[in-house]
C-alpha cells in the first residue's frame, strides 16, 4: 500500500515537472529571436555593420539617451565608433511573439565608449522585429536607463 502511494506520488510529481519545464521553454521562434538579438549585441562590439544592416529594417528606429536616429544613422555611429558597444552583459531576457511580431526586452550592462569617454550603463532594452519571408527584421530598439535591482517581468 505504502508503495503504491508513494508511486503515485512520485508520478504526480513527476508529470508536473514535465509541464512545467515545458511551458519555461522557449518555442522554437522564440529562441531564433533571441539568438538574434544576443548577435546583435556581439556584432555592435565587432562594429560588424554588414550583418548589422542585414538585420536592421530599412525603416528601424533607435531610441538613446541622447537622440532618436534611423538606421543609416546608427550604423554610420557603430561604424566610426562615436559609440562603440564594447559589450553587452545580458542579465535577464523575455519575449513576446504574436504573428509576424517579437517583442525582446534585455536587462543589460552596457560597457561602451561614447564619443571617447568610457560608459558603464545598466538599461532594458526593448526590441521590435518582425518576421519578413524566411527572416526577422529589427524594427525598433529603445535603450531605457534602470537600477541595477530592475526585473523584467514574465
Amino acid at each position: 500500500m505504502k508503495s503504491s502511494f508513494f508511486s503515485l506520488v512520485l508520478l504526480i510529481v513527476s508529470v508536473q515537472l514535465i509541464f512545467a519545464q515545458q511551458s519555461s521553454q522557449n518555442t522554437s521562434e522564440e529562441q531564433t529571436v533571441l539568438q538574434l538579438s544576443k548577435d546583435k549585441w556581439q556584432w555592435m562590439a565587432d562594429k560588424d555593420v554588414e550583418k548589422l544592416d542585414k538585420l536592421f529594417d530599412d525603416k528601424s528606429k533607435f531610441v538613446h539617451m541622447s537622440g532618436t536616429w534611423k538606421k543609416d544613422e546608427e550604423l554610420e555611429i557603430i561604424k566610426t565608433g562615436s559609440i562603440w558597444y564594447k559589450k553587452a552583459t545580458i542579465h535577464d531576457s523575455a519575449i513576446e511573439v504574436s504573428g509576424k511580431t517579437a517583442i525582446v526586452w534585455n536587462r543589460i550592462t552596457l560597457e561602451s565608449i561614447v564619443r571617447g569617454n568610457e560608459a558603464k550603463v545598466e538599461f532594458t532594452v526593448t526590441e521590435v522585429y518582425q518576421k519578413q519571408g524566411k527572416a526577422w527584421k529589427m524594427l525598433a530598439l529603445t535603450f531605457s536607463s534602470v537600477r541595477d535591482t530592475h526585473q523584467i517581468k514574465k
